[in-house]
């Protein structure tokens, strides 16, 4: 009895300095700028005056709140069909189709933009979007293609989508390591079975991997959507937001509201709002994802 204790007490010296790390720089500060949406107020403000619901509301009569949420959405959707849909089948490729003394040498490949700071991704792709001398540009007049040359930064219609391109570029490659890993783990006997009973390699790709890695792919579902809302640096070395706010983000446009426009009541509802929206996915997908467990 005493031993057990004595076990606790020692559980409890390991477990508190964390909790207490944990309290003091995540959940404190989290309420904390909860509170602080419902004032009005500055660096500068003597004292922050509370005005209630008022910040949320300049949110949504705010039409780049609008811009910079849908282009957060758009960002997660790409972000779902690449980062997850099309890694999951380029890491079933890999497994089954390529020599295996191959294997190693294209994940490697695929995993090395993974490694790249953000900042060296962004100015890299700053240059190939260049109209004038971009890599991109010179591509497409050197196959015939000029209708289609555009300034991929410097336009409403592209800046966007040119940001989540490079981004694409830079992470699948880590998710497809990962879908690859999970992969392996799958016992070769299920695909035994399986081509036994007839089944070929795109019906087996159905029935054994996909539902063997779901617990890959849930976990892979919520850190792309959750990072998608937590979009920032990509934005910010890439066009800060511009041209006229068409590529802001929620990251970016909390950023200039609570740094340039100094007005941290609105920065922290915008906070708020992050914080609320990945939180609120992420307990949906678990909820979804353990209930097919349960199904199953």
């Amino acid at each position: 009895m005493a031993l057990a204790k004595q076990r606790r007490w020692l559980t409890l010296v390991w477990v508190v300095p964390a909790l207490v790390l944990l309290v003091v720089f995540v959940y404190y500060p989290i309420v904390d700028n909860i509170r602080l949406s419902f004032f009005s107020w500055s660096a500068f403000s003597p004292a922050p005056e509370f005005v209630g619901l008022q910040n949320y509301k300049n949110m949504v009569d705010d039409p780049v709140f609008w811009r910079s949420l849908k282009n957060n959405v758009a960002y997660a959707v790409v972000s779902i069909i690449f980062q997850v849909g099309i890694s999951l089948v380029l890491a079933a490729v890999l497994e089954e189709f390529v020599w295996p003394k191959m294997r190693s040498i294209l994940r490697s490949i695929y995993f090395i933009p993974s490694v790249i700071s953000i900042t060296v991704a962004g100015l890299l792709f700053s240059f190939i979007y260049n109209p004038r001398f971009g890599l991109l540009n010179r591509v497409l007049g050197a196959v015939g293609l000029e209708s289609w040359q555009h300034s991929w930064l410097g336009e409403q219609a592209t800046a966007i989508w040119s940001i989540i391109a490079m981004s694409q570029w830079q992470s699948i490659g880590y998710t497809t390591v990962l879908f690859c890993v999970a992969m392996q783990r799958i016992p070769t006997e299920l695909y035994e079975a399986a081509k036994v009973d007839g089944a070929g390699r795109i019906r087996s790709f159905f029935t054994v991997t996909v539902p063997m890695v779901r617990e890959m792919t849930t976990l892979l579902i919520i850190l792309t959507v959750s990072g998608s809302f937590l979009l920032f640096n990509e934005v910010m070395v890439m066009t800060a937001g511009g041209p006229a706010d068409s590529s802001q983000v929620l990251g970016t446009w909390m950023y200039r509201n609570a740094f340039l426009a100094d007005d941290m009541g609105y920065a922290a509802a915008l906070a708020t709002l992050i914080f609320v929206l990945t939180l609120v996915f992420a307990i949906v997908q678990m909820a979804v994802a353990r209930y097919r467990r349960v199904e199953v």
